[in-house]
């Protein structure tokens, strides 16, 4: 039920829209914890696919409506049942963090209602103009998360982000226990696959690293999904005493439990990385076709815990889906493992 505004005595409850991909989600999810516990007498319904669901879980104030964009909300009938859905709300503003074609039908429906729609601004000219092979401006853009903070500022709810990161532990799946019995070394998390080939650091450069924290005894957890992935990781378990796989083990909000416990975690630019920075957990990322220019880096992660080469082709994409070449090699392979395991020295593992 909505929550009533302190100031007016009325209902303020904001539709918010970001239906993928499962990184851009968990960034939301940021943005909208600080956002209620500055406004308290807001109401936020987020929308997106329910398998994200675990992501608001937690968040005092966010009450879930799942997105079934292969079901009952396919086609423009389907969003127009969504709408009808969505109106039973009672909004009183829309936020549209998403900007594709489904949710700018979603949302000139609420605007023909009256209802006061603002949407992101995805940048894409300064996007194209840091990627671009020729004449590329090397600048860092604005973060994604103050993108999406700008649609709620733009409805007339200022908010200021930290950026920072605060652990949010949360308990363990009794079937995960076993994994943080070894109280001698740290636990390490990676994430070494993504959606897109041009985000993954190689294998058997990877499989160094794993090596490396094997030998000085910390726990090493394996997270991804997929059957490829599966075996990938199924591999490094079997050749490393120290090296566990998570790999379609625990179901989305069982991994984030897990997360929240962990030391560190190593991850591409991808979703692992964005996890992580839901749980307040630090992140070692590593980057190649990307860049953290782009904006987006995890929330509260730093700079200074990127792994990257720079070299001016980079970088070739901003999701990742372009391969970058420098010198004649792809821009991953110029990333030494030791310039990995030096971060883990640093980071004191």
């Amino acid at each position: 039920m909505p929550l009533e505004n302190e100031e007016t005595g009325k209902n303020s409850v904001i539709l918010v829209f970001r239906f993928s991909a499962m990184g851009d989600v968990a960034m939301v999810a940021s943005v909208l914890r600080e956002l209620v516990e500055q406004r308290r007498h807001l109401t936020l319904v987020m929308v997106s696919r329910e398998a994200l669901q675990p992501f608001f879980a937690d968040i005092s104030g966010v009450v879930f409506h799942p997105f079934y964009p292969h079901g009952p909300h396919q086609g423009i009938s389907g969003l127009y049942r969504l709408f009808k859905e969505l109106k039973r709300y009672q909004p009183t503003a829309v936020a549209d963090l998403h900007h594709n074609i489904r949710s700018r039908f979603l949302s000139l429906l609420f605007r023909l209602s009256g209802i006061a729609v603002r949407q992101l601004d995805k940048a894409r000219k300064e996007k194209k103009a840091l990627t671009r092979a020729y004449k590329k401006i090397m600048k860092p853009l604005k973060p994604t998360v103050e993108r999406y903070a700008d649609v709620f500022r733009k409805l007339g709810y200022p908010m200021a982000l930290s950026h920072t990161l605060k652990r949010r532990k949360q308990p363990l799946p009794e079937t995960a226990k076993r994994l943080f019995a070894d109280h001698g070394g740290k636990k390490v998390g990676i994430a070494p696959f993504a959606k897109h080939l041009p985000k993954v650091y190689p294998f058997d450069r990877m499989e160094e690293v794993i090596a490396y924290l094997d030998r000085q005894g910390h726990t090493v957890l394996v997270f991804g999904g997929g059957t490829a992935e599966r075996q990938v990781a199924a591999g490094w378990q079997a050749r490393y005493s120290q090296v566990h796989s998570v790999v379609d083990q625990f179901s989305l909000q069982q991994e984030l439990s897990i997360i929240s416990h962990l030391d560190v975690m190593i991850s591409m630019d991808s979703a692992g990385m964005h996890m992580a920075s839901l749980m307040g957990v630090r992140v070692l990322s590593i980057w190649g076709a990307t860049h953290p220019y782009a904006g987006f880096l995890g929330y509260g992660q730093v700079p200074d815990d990127c792994i990257q080469v720079d070299h001016p082709a980079r970088p070739s994409s901003i999701y990742g889906n372009k391969p970058c070449i420098c010198d004649g090699k792809d821009s991953m392979e110029l990333i030494a493992p030791v310039m990995i395991i030096d971060k883990l020295r640093e980071a004191g593992l």
